[in-house]
């Protein structure tokens, strides 16, 4: 009968507690709490805020006011560069919507008179002012044929972006004088002062 109580070996050992565990458990106080590290639980992680705060919270107004214009030029400075890369979301009104980003690409691809214009007539200005008959003729001539020359390729102009926005957006809401005009005063414009910039290259198809 004793053998049907008695341990196997192997039950003996692994009961026993290792010579570490046993060591620890002799070095700890009674009044030890074990991690739950050491019982095998998990400890969970703290979530990260989603943002940390920059700037204390201000002491007084003075200080919430510079704050707060810090704020708004760093917000001016990012409406900036959106608007000049042709983010939709800084946008002007007259500038929103893909017919006018069409209307934009028709004119940045090309040279338009209109970029000369202003230089022809800073020239005719000064060539009025000199009291030589043939140079004041030569200006009124020069200033004559820029004047025919921004109509003519305002005309231009103005047929392409009704040609290519009736194909690309024929059922657009959009007002095609408005589309028109819109494309043509671009066209009067530096091609390094427009607002927005660019996208496309000269000669690139639009």
């Amino acid at each position: 009968m004793s053998s049907l109580f008695r341990r196997k070996p192997a039950d003996v050992a692994s009961s026993e507690p290792a010579p570490e565990e046993v060591t620890d458990a002799a070095a700890r106080p009674k009044s030890y709490t074990p991690s739950k590290r050491e019982l095998g639980q998990a400890t969970p992680k703290r979530q990260s805020t989603a943002r940390k705060v920059n700037a204390e919270a201000p002491a007084n107004r003075r200080e919430a006011m510079k704050q707060m214009r810090e704020r708004q030029k760093v917000e001016r400075a990012e409406a900036a560069e959106g608007m000049r890369a042709g983010d939709e979301r800084y946008l002007l009104a007259r500038d929103r919507g893909p017919e006018r980003k069409l209307v934009r690409n028709v004119i940045d691809s090309r040279r338009t008179v209109g970029t000369w214009f202003f230089g022809g007539a800073l020239i005719v200005l000064v060539g009025s002012t000199v009291r030589v008959p043939a140079v004041q003729l030569a200006s009124n001539l020069l200033w004559a044929l820029l004047a025919i020359a921004v109509i003519v390729d305002s005309v231009l102009i103005s047929r392409k972006v009704k040609r290519l926005v009736k194909e690309r957006f024929p059922k657009t809401q959009q007002r095609m004088g408005s589309l028109q005009l819109y494309g043509v005063m671009r066209g009067l414009t530096f091609r390094r002062m427009r607002m927005p910039k660019p996208q496309v290259n000269l000669g690139d198809k639009s």
